[in-house]
């Protein structure tokens, strides 16, 4: 009978053996390391799971070639090879192990700390290039230093708690962690990167690519590092702006550099080779036999669970919740990932708590699939890993406090309300057949607005010439408003203005901005998903 039949699982890419021992116990398991691409798309539709790493592309055509798909694999973290829309919408489980290499990243950043910090690679190269120099490569000791750790996820919390083994005293800067975490983890919680960098003898980068932390190591950021500073990079390549890096080091505001990531990889010549005080590798974080060994032991486990109904921890895109919730609270997800993503942006200092509420018929539903893509949102920006299934664990890593609860509709079906304080209270809906996002109130001000890609919020005195001299900026800086509502609490107080703009709103625009007398609050959103 089919129903009986073995499942059938294609490995594209080497894993741990023993991940495909695993495999084989329930399921009939092929190993085919470098197949061609014509050869994958001829094969594939025959196979009910597939397990790949990062050189294999699974893209919108392998995905419409494979008809008994089920389960796709990464045994690693992320899926950027992954098109996951596709297999989505094909109902294909998605899968990655996001912690499998976490280890072998903080050591690794560890490992790059203490080699800047005493010239290893430098005094190596010379000795067996036959120059005994000693005095040319005296470095300096840790103990008693202090680390900047920027971004406290669960590698820069690895990454702190072995420094402070070594005698460092750490200060950590991430606005998504809460005051209470940063205290037990024995770490300083600085309330802005300016303030942990500028008392640091070491930086480490541990934060995600975002638009928010691109270039977030830039010439005004050197600059507010003390002198002879030491920055490591395990994270993400475009965090640094190089240009800025190298300034800094041909001045000697900054000592050193150690790089095990670049925004242009593989990268086999640069300015910054060669250097005497740059530290180099090949994106050799997760590479470890460790890492590689449980990458592929954690995706074959997950597979296994995907085939036979068990519950697959690090689904990317199918949490399991009952059809009829399912179907219930579905076209509410985006709306409720792009709440979280505004709450985020709007709120100031550390997070230590969201508050999701539901109101009208959706609250009658199990809303658990909603509060987990609120926190996607809210840790879209510092976490590039995040998605529904991790999302709770991710934020009680922070020390993040989530709370669930129901209240009234009010004028509306169904809504929405994600808080992350007294001050920061958003309230959204849906509208039409497509379930547009709209979020219907802010900050206290009842507006109602398209939520887009592109969005601009600023709170400002209630008093003429406001709205005109906003529209006035973004026109003279190229920017195109596609919607905007605006709301008052009193003739002569306080406005709330939202603005959905074609484009993203320039850094020249946004100084201007911040330079209007009666202009007090600005954040600009850019929504994904």
């Amino acid at each position: 009978m089919e129903d009986a039949r073995r499942p059938r699982v294609l490995v594209t890419e080497q894993i741990a053996g023993s991940g495909v021992a695993a495999l084989r116990e329930r399921a009939d398991v092929d190993v085919e390391v470098d197949l061609e691409r014509s050869e994958l798309l001829g094969r594939i539709g025959d196979y009910d799971a597939l397990i790949v790493r990062s050189a294999t592309r699974v893209d919108a055509e392998l995905i419409a070639a494979a008809r008994r798909l089920r389960v796709i694999g990464r045994a690693g973290t992320g899926v950027d090879n992954v098109d996951v829309a596709a297999a989505t919408a094909r109902g294909i489980l998605v899968a990655n192990a996001p912690q499998s290499n976490m280890l072998s990243a903080a050591e690794h950043a560890v490992a790059l700390l203490l080699a800047l910090a005493r010239n290893i690679p430098q005094a190596h190269a010379a000795l067996v290039e036959g120059r005994w120099e000693r005095s040319r490569f005296g470095g300096v000791e840790v103990a008693d230093k202090t680390l900047a750790v920027l971004g406290f996820g669960r590698i820069g919390q690895l990454v702190a708690a072995r420094a402070r083994g070594l005698g460092l005293r750490v200060v950590a800067y991430d606005p998504f962690v809460s005051a209470e975490r940063f205290r037990e983890l024995g770490v300083v919680g600085a309330t802005s990167l300016l303030e942990a960098v500028g008392e640091a003898d070491f930086v480490s980068l541990h934060l995600p690519s975002s638009p928010d932390t691109r270039g977030i190591i830039d010439a005004p950021t050197l600059a507010a590092m003390k002198p002879g500073v030491r920055l490591v990079n395990a994270a993400r390549g475009n965090l640094v702006d190089t240009a800025a890096l190298l300034a800094a080091l041909d001045a000697g505001h900054v000592a050193g550099a150690a790089l095990d990531v670049f925004e242009t990889e593989p990268l086999t010549s640069s300015p910054l080779f060669g250097r005497p005080n740059v530290v180099v590798t090949p994106h050799l974080g997760a590479s470890t036999r460790e890492a590689q060994d449980r990458a592929g032991t954690i995706i074959a486990g997950q597979v296994v669970a995907a085939l036979f109904g068990g519950t697959v921890e690090n689904a990317v895109n199918v949490p399991v919740v009952s059809d009829e919730d399912r179907r219930a609270v579905e076209p509410f997800v985006p709306l409720a990932d792009r709440l979280g993503q505004v709450v985020s942006a709007l709120h100031r200092g550390p997070l230590e708590r969201v508050d999701v509420a539901y109101a009208g018929q959706i609250a009658g539903h199990d809303t658990r699939l909603l509060t987990l893509a609120v926190m996607r949102g809210v840790l879209r920006r510092v976490d590039e890993s995040v998605n529904l299934v991790n999302a709770r664990s991710l934020a009680e890593s922070r020390g993040i406090a989530v709370r669930e609860t129901s209240t009234s509709a009010e004028n509306y079906t169904s809504l929405i309300r994600v808080a992350t304080g007294t001050d920061v209270r958003i309230w959204g809906t849906t509208m039409g057949r497509e379930h547009r996002t709209w979020m219907v109130r802010a900050l206290g001000y009842d507006l109602e607005i398209e939520l887009g890609e592109h969005m601009l919020f600023v709170l400002n005195d209630d008093r003429p010439g406001m709205i005109g001299l906003l529209g006035t900026i973004l026109g003279e800086e190229g920017v195109n408003i596609a919607n905007m509502n605006h709301a008052r609490d009193r003739e002569g107080g306080r406005a709330l203005t939202a603005v959905q703009t074609d484009a993203p709103v320039p850094e020249t625009a946004i100084r201007r901005l911040e330079a209007v007398q009666g202009l007090h609050r600005l954040r600009v959103v850019t929504i994904n998903g």
